[in-house]
């Protein structure tokens, strides 16, 4: 009885996986619908491939300016920092990490307003909480090596310039800032 049991679920779901192999491309998905007698239902329930989102997170997520609609303070944070007031971005970002707080890009903009503010253990521990919510974030990173350079520290600031090499395949604007930063710091140190 057991064995029979085990057997029927093997055999369901052998079933399965050459189900959907054979619905993975067209022809076979046809075949396949016509084989078992429901052409119509099979072509109506299974959307083209290019009608798939890429990353179905990243559909729902919506753009920018939807993020700014959702939280205000997120969205007067980010006005408050193009502006240059680093003390009203810091109250509304910190405000709006109080209901996103694994929010990495908060994080990183909170470490920055702190760094303008010349508060270097507040931004660093910004900087890092970012990198614990998302170790790939490259904005962390290249402001990260920026807080290093201000804190007399090249080679950590080198370091966070090798990872973001790292994790930019092709070379990306915040490793090309940090570069600039670093070849600027280097030229102020053998005047």
């Amino acid at each position: 009885m057991t064995r029979a049991i085990v057997s029927a679920a093997l055999l369901g779901a052998l079933l399965a996986a050459g189900g959907l192999y054979a619905a993975s491309d067209s022809a076979r998905r046809d075949a396949l619908a016509a084989w078992f007698g429901a052409a119509e239902r099979v072509a109506d329930t299974v959307p083209a491939p290019e009608s798939w989102p890429i990353c179905s997170a990243m559909s729902a997520m919506g753009s920018e300016a939807d993020w700014a609609d959702l939280d205000p303070d997120f969205a007067a944070g980010k006005k408050a920092l193009v502006a240059g007031d680093w003390s009203g971005a810091i109250a509304a970002l910190e405000l709006a990490a109080l209901r996103d707080p694994r929010n990495a890009d908060i994080e990183n903009y909170l470490g920055y307003a702190y760094r303008r503010l010349r508060q270097w253990g507040p931004a660093m521990q910004h900087y890092q909480q970012a990198l614990v919510l998302n170790r790939r974030h490259r904005g962390a990173h290249e402001h990260l090596g920026e807080l290093y350079l201000a804190l007399g520290e090249p080679g950590q600031a080198e370091q966070q310039l090798a990872r973001l090499e790292d994790i930019c395949l092709i070379p990306c604007a915040e490793t090309n800032d940090l570069k600039r930063a670093l070849a600027a710091y280097k030229a102020l140190a053998t005047r």
